[in-house]
């Protein structure tokens, strides 16, 4: 893993939680646009195998195993992409933990259990990074917050909501601290996505009457999403900072 391999790529990302759903989205759409990729995820078996689907050599796409609520981790993540490609240009914080339960039921236990991946695994990826790009004078981290972190969620638990919400202002917060160093933190903040996850936590029935309420009527690509997530994470966005990218079909207009 630590072993320098040639690539024809000049730029690199780190995406978390990309194992399977969105995360896998926004690797696919960044190893599209050129990039190499180091997709980590908790689940080392499942990632690896999304990294293989992308590239079956390994010379531009690698699995990781990251537990995002750990520094060291991050760490050696960042370490091992940079002894194999020279550098890393941009962070996606993406892992998540979603569970739907109604706010009474919640025991406390579950909701640190959300927070610690949710929240706490963005602020830990932005800090590790943050010190990173820092030190090389330019960086990009794109955080996926999420609607449910605006408006508190309509199908989601509160812990979820909660946890978007923070990322939400962990993302201005960095983005202030960091923008004299060449270094632009922005977020994405999606509604209903017509992912496996979606449809599988949500029951049919209810999932038509949210569809319905949204205003284009029907749900939002996870592939969009990704390309956005390519965007702000390119050498040519160093203006756009601090901002939440609103992606949620009119479910909420300001």
């Amino acid at each position: 893993m630590n072993t320098t391999v040639s690539s024809s790529r000049s730029r690199t990302v780190l995406v978390t939680g990309a194992s399977q759903g969105l995360g896998a989205a926004i690797a696919g759409a960044f190893h599209r646009a050129g990039y190499n990729v180091g997709l980590s995820d908790i689940d080392e078996e499942g990632v690896c195998a999304a990294a293989r689907a992308l590239d079956p050599t390994g010379e531009s796409a690698i699995g990781l195993a990251l537990d995002v609520r750990e520094q060291t981790a991050f760490e050696a993540a960042r370490d091992a992409l940079v002894a194999r490609w020279g550098g890393v240009d941009a962070l996606v914080n993406n892992a998540v933990v979603t569970i739907v339960r109604p706010v009474l039921e919640i025991a406390p236990d579950e909701f640190d259990q959300v927070v610690s991946v949710n929240l706490r695994g963005t602020f830990v990826g932005c800090q590790v990074f943050g010190r990173y790009f820092k030190e090389r004078g330019v960086g990009r981290i794109v955080n996926i917050a999420s609607l449910a972190g605006q408006n508190g969620g309509t199908a989601t638990g509160a812990h979820y909501a909660a946890s978007k919400g923070g990322i939400i202002t962990l993302t201005k917060v960095f983005a202030r601290d960091l923008a004299p160093f060449g270094i632009t933190v922005n977020a994405i903040a999606p509604g209903p996505l017509d992912l496996p996850s979606v449809r599988a936590l949500v029951p049919a029935d209810k999932l038509a009457g949210i569809v319905e309420g949204i205003p284009v009527r029907h749900l939002g690509s996870p592939d969009f999403v990704a390309e956005t997530a390519v965007h702000l994470a390119s050498a040519q966005a160093a203006f756009a900072n601090g901002a939440v990218w609103d992606i949620n079909g009119g479910l909420l207009m300001r």
